[in-house]
């Protein structure tokens, strides 16, 4: 076994053996890996671009995120999450999931959320209990796939 070491290496293809292409990097920094079989993914399209899981109760604090600039409180269950670095349009998905913060499985169905606007800076998320009024939550997860700009 070699080992190769230096400040710039440079190579169109990286191959697991004599024949197999496992990466290509493009000439613009794009990176495409083996899948499964003959797929291949493109490597940052596939990566999550923000995620954050923090408690929406009182001053809404992070307790972990990526990518993620600060939080806004706008009222009651409503929370805007402003990215460090902005999406390339405002065509990402996001998927969220929220719970009261307690261990109690069966409370987690009786609340439910939305994201009602999507910018390239942020998103504001709603957040509601089983009688359709807003309420702050313990524990909001959420993450967002997409281009960044």
């Amino acid at each position: 076994m070699s080992t190769i070491v230096g400040t710039n290496i440079e190579v169109t293809n990286l191959k697991y053996d004599s024949d197999t292409t496992s990466m290509i990097i493009s000439n613009t920094g794009q990176v495409t890996v083996q899948g499964e079989g003959t797929n291949t993914t493109n490597l940052q399209q596939g990566l999550i671009k923000v995620w954050i899981n923090f408690d929406g109760t009182g001053t809404p604090a992070a307790r972990d995120s990526f990518n993620v600039g600060s939080i806004t409180d706008n009222a009651t269950g409503s929370y805007d999450i402003v990215f460090t670095n902005a999406m390339g349009n405002a065509n990402y998905s996001t998927q969220c999931s929220l719970n009261n913060g307690t261990t109690d499985v069966s409370a987690a169905h009786d609340y439910g959320w939305a994201i009602v606007d999507r910018t390239t800076a942020d998103f504001r998320w709603d957040t509601e209990n089983a009688s359709n009024s807003q309420v702050d939550l313990g524990l909001l997860d959420a993450l967002v796939v997409g281009d960044l700009a």
